[in-house]
């Protein structure tokens, strides 16, 4: 399978409930620390987060709630689906993580999961909660959007 537009990046999963529900400030792409047949099993899809989030321990980060389903042809060298798994960032974007996340109602979720030059990447959204009247609002304003491109077409 080739690899998608003059980047190299092949995405793998898209957390798509994360922009319905957060509101997304900033973002930040961090690598991820994974063990064995992690990659294999990331290479085929077998990922899932959608109750992920990341959070700042010791000055390291730490990804929570994701699911990496083990790898079929693995045996002894599966590791823990829901193990917590360290992300790569360089100290001064940790302190300015650290700097957002302190604020109230920030927190990281990670929106999307890809490989770059065969490496994986986490790209991670600084995000607020939406309300309901946020949700209800982006809702109509996709639709009247759709409404809009539907009859431009005709």
């Amino acid at each position: 399978m080739k690899a998608s537009g003059e980047s190299g990046e092949k995405v793998i999963a898209t957390n798509r409930k994360a922009r319905h529900e957060y509101t997304v400030l900033d973002t930040v792409e961090a690598g991820i620390v994974l063990k064995g047949t992690e990659v294999k099993s990331l290479r085929k899809g077998n990922v899932n987060f959608g109750d992920g989030y990341a959070t700042i321990e010791n000055g390291e980060v730490w990804l929570f709630g994701m699911h990496v389903s083990p790898y079929e042809q693995g045996s002894y060298t599966n590791v823990d689906p829901l193990r917590n798994r360290k992300l790569l960032l360089h100290r001064n974007e940790i302190r300015k993580l650290l700097g957002r996340t302190a604020e109230k109602g920030l927190t990281l979720i990670p929106l999307q999961l890809y490989f770059r030059k065969s490496v994986a990447k986490v790209l991670l959204g600084v995000c607020k909660g939406k309300k309901e009247y946020d949700k209800r609002r982006d809702i109509a304003k996709r639709d009247a959007e759709r409404d809009i491109r539907r009859n431009y077409a005709r």
